[in-house]
């Protein structure tokens, strides 16, 4: 089993007084996307988004609301499985319902044809906003690999 892992030090110290309840509230939902991406759970992942979200993965356009972000997942499990961890940086509180988290993500990756079983890392960089039942939704989610380049 997979462990979200935070970085408390970083995030305390960017947060205004108060503010710690809102960051675990954030923290679960990042720990909720982790989980959903490690199961493939395409549906899960949908709903951690704002209507309006974007995904930027790398190497691709922006996928723009739920039925482009819902499309882009499914392409992606269709392709590969995730066994990775993430690690919470910092988190910003930008105003009282927008929130920035950065990340960073490391394990493995399978290649579901061929079967190939390769290192993975990457940073990301979560804009959230929290919606009118105050939960806190994806908004704005772009990843960039940490590998060295192939060669």
């Amino acid at each position: 089993m997979m462990f979200f892992k935070s970085v408390w030090i970083a995030a305390m110290l960017l947060l205004p007084s108060g503010s710690l309840a809102l960051a675990a509230s954030i923290e679960d939902t990042l720990s909720a996307y982790e989980t959903a991406l490690n199961a493939s759970d395409t549906d899960t992942i949908v709903a951690l988004y704002a209507d309006d979200g974007i995904f930027m993965a790398q190497h691709s356009e922006a996928h723009i609301g739920r039925q482009a972000i819902r499309e882009a997942y499914i392409g992606v499990f269709d392709t590969i499985a995730l066994d990775i961890v993430f690690d919470i940086h910092e988190v910003l509180m930008l105003s009282a319902d927008w929130a920035a988290a950065r990340t960073s993500s490391r394990g493995q990756v399978r290649v579901i044809a061929p079967d190939i079983i390769a290192d993975e890392a990457n940073q990301e960089l979560f804009l959230l906003r929290r919606d009118d039942a105050g939960d806190w939704k994806i908004a704005r989610y772009i990843f960039t690999t940490t590998n060295p380049p192939r060669p």
